[in-house]
């Protein structure tokens, strides 16, 4: 329903501006591409998916539900919106008249030479005049150019642009707690393959000490083997730090201090939904909100043009009033001898600025002329962002694929190459090489497997994402 809105407030939001002649706001044409020019099968026609259907760990729905809930950028863009909503109600009350209410109580002592004595002397015996007034004026400016219609509008866009930066901000935010809670999962398992590693080359640093004592083998492969274990040691420390590290940038998302992140083990039993239908770029228009916030924001500069407009003209207001006036308190409610009534009328129109207003509307023209190319660019960016994902997600499926394939065979080797160096096949150098590809094969695997989980968030967020 909100897409459907968004469009027509777009569309009817600067109806009135012909009158002062401003012509209506057309989006012009975009030069869109039919494709992203990326092929890739996708297995599901969701358009927007709510990420509580996309992201189905359980511990990573907690962390993104606490995360929206605590994050201060969301805290501090929900306050801005707080304060343009604000600024739209105020505008709404523009064509309004103003009523102000005043009451003056006013004792005057005039000289004792003077002219004002003397008649203060003959009106109330007194050496003073008293005077006592209440009134209340209406103010009330005739819109004959459309001004408050123009604020509406401008308000209103202002207003339903920061809507949508506050949509594009939580949508960030779920995908930054998404990504760096892959990253803590693969982390985990490069520490645990680090640790196989060092497990295995235990085992044969035993098998060779053996050897060695029985002089089958020399010093130098005992030192290989040493240095190979060593070598996924070495990985242990860096690791643990990374994983610190990848702690403290979630906990700072979730909007709390440093502690433990619970998370799944593995990044194969992470469950996440299938990468949506990517559709065509024009979608783009509805689905992404930092695409419609930069529209928004065209919006409100061509509305200012208006503005910019009608300040060059004259305005026209009406101040009628009534009030009380008496010399004495007793008297001063005695509306049929002191009652005062005043219709004012008044033409302003400037004069001297009219260069510096000039120059303020050719400003505000080129402001919108800027505001209409950055829309563009925003949208060129994000068909962009989405050609790249889809290029990523497909690279890290089909280095997945060559991955594991490549996997199998160097199990095999290694298994292989300790078989043959224990009857004496083998030197211990090619048992060293195959347990080092091995080792680095599996690393990279994981690498590739957050990457491509990465890929399909990235994708999730460029064509939209879905907050709600």
């Amino acid at each position: 329903m909100k897409p459907l809105y968004s469009t027509l407030s777009i569309s009817v939001m600067l109806l009135f501006t012909s009158c002062i002649g401003v012509k209506e706001y057309k989006r012009g044409d975009l030069n869109l591409p039919a494709t992203y020019g990326q092929e890739l099968n996708m297995t599901s026609d969701s358009i927007q998916l709510p990420w509580k259907r996309f992201f189905q760990d359980d511990k990573l729905v907690v962390l993104i539900q606490t995360a929206l809930l605590k994050n201060n950028d969301i805290h501090i863009a929900l306050k801005n919106l707080e304060q343009l909503d604000l600024t739209f109600k105020q505008a709404k009350l523009g064509l309004l008249p103003t009523l102000d209410f005043a009451a003056t109580a006013n004792r005057n002592y005039n000289s004792t030479n003077g002219v004002g004595s003397q008649m203060a002397e003959q009106l109330s015996n007194n050496s003073y005049i008293d005077d006592f007034n209440a009134s209340l004026k209406l103010t009330w400016e005739i819109d004959i150019w459309g001004r408050t219609r123009l604020q509406k509008q401008v308000a209103k866009a202002e207003y339903f642009l920061q809507e949508e930066n506050l949509l594009a901000l939580k949508t960030r935010i779920i995908v930054q707690v998404a990504q760096a809670y892959y990253n803590l999962v693969s982390l985990d398992e490069q520490l645990e393959i680090a640790n196989q590693n060092i497990a295995l080359s235990d085992k044969t640093l035993q098998m060779m000490q053996l050897q060695y004592q029985a002089g089958q083998i020399n010093s130098l492969a005992i030192e290989q083997i040493n240095a190979q274990k060593k070598t996924a040691e070495l990985l242990v420390p860096l690791v643990n730090q990374k994983i610190a590290i990848q702690e403290n940038v979630l906990s700072i998302l979730c909007g709390d201090y440093s502690g433990k992140i619970q998370r799944t083990k593995g990044l194969k039993n992470i469950v996440q939904e299938e990468v949506l239908t990517t559709g065509v770029p024009a979608d783009l228009l509805s689905r992404r909100p930092d695409v419609k916030a930069a529209e928004y924001a065209l919006v409100a500069n061509h509305s200012k043009i208006g503005l910019a407009k009608v300040a060059m003209y004259p305005s026209i207001s009406l101040s009628p009033q009534v009030g009380v006036n008496s010399k004495r308190i007793n008297d001063w409610f005695d509306f049929s001898n002191s009652l005062t009534k005043t219709l004012l009328g008044n033409l302003t129109a400037p004069v001297f600025q009219k260069k510096s207003l000039q120059r303020a509307y050719k400003t505000a023209i080129l402001e919108e002329e800027k505001t209409r190319i950055q829309f563009k660019q925003t949208l060129l960016n994000a068909v962009g962002e989405v050609s790249d994902e889809l290029a990523k997600y497909k690279a890290a499926t089909q280095r997945l694929e060559l991955m594991q394939q490549k996997a199998v065979f160097l199990e095999k080797a290694t298994n292989d190459a300790i078989k043959l160096y224990q009857s004496g096949m083998a030197t211990y150098l090619e048992v060293i090489t195959a347990q080092n590809n091995s080792l680095q094969n599996a690393l990279d695997k994981s690498n590739t497997e957050m990457e491509k989980l990465n890929a399909s968030v990235g994708l999730y967020r460029a064509l939209g994402g879905g907050v709600e």
